[in-house]
């Protein structure tokens, strides 16, 4: 079963005034923000797809839009089962594939070019391998606290027992999960605005179900994808600039593993986002956006 969660829901959250819109991806609804951009649509601007991971939602880039926007094209969508985007009920719906098929067909449908993707946790679990297996789409990377686990890394004692609580807690607060991962604190109209999109377990298959979907053996669904986009990854030829945080006890390990397996990213600059953890967005978000829009000046679009 499909269900959509209630537009009241978001009426309180602060500090967010964009329009939502909608993509058809098969028969669900996407949904996404956009700001900046130019009034003719130039098909040469700059676009910047900015990814979130779980269990969070696009109101993560809150911070970082009004920035970036004044660069380019801003959009920044809701993956399915989080955000406004509609979600199934039930868990056994929710795969890496049909999450990749979804984003996939949102990037075609709205037809984005000279993308830089910018995405952390899921957003590059997703963003990478389609950046990779559509090139000619993208013309930057911006990892952040993300990875590409094709079933051969090795998973901390912590992040399993994190999977086992997502998936079997009673009472899910995804607000407080929010809260937990970041350095700074977070103010409650913040973390309501993190519960908005779960007003009860109906809703929470996708947030329940993320950790399970990393592939933990190369025989897991989806660590073949995944393979696939590391080995076009060692082999990308355009900029990319690998940004993590460094009070992130998730992903601060993968970091310089995925910046020197990145052929283009130690042609950047050698940064850590200081006083920031899992969320970032939410710790540095300004900062980060600073950093991205020079990284673009640096990397100009070919002519």
């Amino acid at each position: 079963m499909v269900v959509r969660v209630p537009a009241e829901r978001f009426e309180d959250v602060p500090n967010f005034d964009y329009e939502p819109q909608y993509v058809d991806v098969g028969e669900l609804r996407m949904a996404y923000v956009e700001t900046g951009g130019s009034a003719d649509g130039d098909e040469a601007e700059e676009t910047f797809l900015c990814l979130h991971g779980e269990p969070t939602w696009s109101f993560l880039y809150r911070k970082m839009m009004p920035t970036l926007a004044e660069r380019g094209r801003v959009v920044v969508p809701d993956l399915i089962g989080c955000g406004r985007s509609d979600r199934y009920e039930d868990r056994d719906e929710y795969s890496v594939e049909m999450h990749y098929d979804a984003l996939k067909t949102f990037v075609e449908e709205l037809d984005l070019t000279n993308i830089t993707l910018v995405c952390q946790d899921w957003g590059g679990v997703l963003g990478l391998p389609l950046a990779t297996h559509e090139p000619e789409r993208f013309a930057r990377l911006v990892p952040m606290n993300t990875g590409v686990p094709n079933g051969s890394q090795e998973m901390s004692d912590r992040w399993h027992e994190f999977a086992e609580m997502v998936a079997t807690a009673e009472d899910l607060d995804i607000g407080r999960l929010v809260r937990n991962g970041c350095y700074r604190d977070l103010s409650e109209d913040v973390v309501d605005a993190y519960r908005a999109p779960f007003p009860d377990e109906r809703y929470m298959a996708a947030a329940r179900t993320f950790p399970g979907l990393v592939p933990t053996s190369p025989d897991d669904p989806g660590a073949e994808l995944f393979d696939e986009t590391r080995e076009r990854l060692g082999e990308w030829e355009k900029p990319a600039f690998v940004l993590f945080a460094k009070e992130d006890p998730i992903t601060s390990h993968d970091r310089d593993p995925l910046r020197h397996h990145i052929p283009t990213a130690t042609e950047q600059p050698d940064v850590w986002i200081d006083e920031a953890a899992h969320f970032l967005q939410e710790d540095a978000g300004e900062e980060i956006a600073e950093h991205i829009v020079d990284f673009v000046d640096r990397t100009p679009l070919s002519e």
